[in-house]
This record gives C-alpha cells, structure tokens and sequence, in this order.
C-alpha cells in the first residue's frame, strides 16, 4: 500500500496545481495533515506553491511537483541507462541507432494505436494521455483553431535526453503511430523552451503526402 507522502505525490503529477482542499480530498486525509505533507515535500524540494487567482479577492495557493518531484520514479537506473545508450552508440551509425528507437516506441504503441484509430480526435488524444501516463508521461493537449497542441510535463526520458538526445526519437513515434498521423515538434526542452510539445494538424497531413 502506497504511504500518504507517495499518494499526494502521485495525485500532483496526475492533477498540477492543485489545492491543499483538492488533496486532502483526493488523498482522503485532513487539510492539517496535507499542509505537514506538503511542508515536508516543499523542504525535499518536490513540490513548490504558486499563487493562482480565481475571480475577485485573494490568490490561493496551488501546488504542483518540481522537476525533481515529477521525475522520481520514472529516473531510475539512469546511469545503467546512460552507460547503454554511450555502448550503442559507439557500435551503430546514426541511421541504426534511429531505427532501433523507432522500433522501440513501436513496441511501445504495439496494438493500441489500432484500438483508438477510429476515435474522434479528442477522445483519441484523452486515451492517449491516458495511455502515455501508464509508460511514465505526463501530457496535456489543448485545440488551437484546426490543430492541436500536445505538450509533455514530465518526460521518462528527460534525463538521458541531456546526454543522448536522439532517444527524443521515441516521443516523436509514440505520438504519430498511436494518432496515425505526423506530429512536428514546435518547442523542445534541449533548445531551452519550457517544455516539449508538438503540433498535429491536417495540414502536417497533406504536406507528407504531396
């Protein structure tokens, strides 16, 4: 059974800026025994407070995890990683080493892209999130006009990509095979943006088909 620490962890990497009110619900505990939680947390420097207003009055606090917060787990064994990554690519070109990490996110998607291909693409993108949140990522999608914007809060491969950023291959693969359609990456964490995120768009479809 995850510890109380753990679940409030897990409930700010799946809902960020949440209140102390929306944890203490959705960890069912008291709001004293969040706010010790979260003091705590804060120290460790997983979670941080921001102001968020909400209509007339004062801000209220939200809370969301810090890099370190949101990358507890999925980090693991990076330097085993790391070590791997130096190996393969001191024995493959690039173009090998490309192709194994498509085949690696193909394994990945391996069969769910079938089961959502025929879904509305917001119900599709909700599964995927879904789906994505179950292998380490965190995403949020928002419609801009015609297009769609998918962007990664917290990435399995953050890590590793400092080093070896060609594993970023990976996310690219993920989100067209299982969206059955191109994706382009229009922010990228490594080039100093905020984030990583993509853009899905008919017209990314009829460009790769002229």
């Amino acid at each position: 059974m995850k510890s109380t620490r753990e679940r409030i962890i897990q409930t700010l990497l799946l809902n960020p800026n949440s209140t102390i009110n929306d944890l203490a619900e959705a960890v069912d505990i008291n709001t004293i025994s969040v706010r010790h939680h979260i003091t705590s947390l804060q120290a460790d420097g997983l979670v941080l407070a921001q102001e968020e207003r909400h209509g007339v009055g004062r801000p209220r606090l939200v809370y969301s995890l810090t890099e370190s917060g949101a990358e507890l787990f999925p980090t693991r064994y990076l330097r085993l990683v790391n070590q791997l990554f130096t190996q393969l690519k001191n024995r493959l070109t690039k173009k090998e080493m490309e192709k194994l990490l498509t085949q690696i996110a193909l394994e990945i998607t391996s069969g769910y892209g079938e089961k959502i291909r025929d879904l509305p693409i917001d119900q599709k993108l909700d599964a995927i999130q879904k789906f994505l949140l179950k292998e380490g990522f965190l995403i949020e999608w928002a419609k801009e006009g015609s297009d769609y914007i998918i962007s990664e809060i917290s990435c399995p491969f953050y890590h590793v990509s400092q080093a070896h950023p060609e594993v970023c291959v990976i996310d690219r693969v993920i989100l067209s095979t299982l969206l059955s359609a191109p994706v382009k990456r229009v922010k990228c964490i490594l080039n100093g943006d905020n984030l990583c995120s993509y853009l899905y768009s008919l017209n990314l479809e009829v460009e790769n088909n002229q």
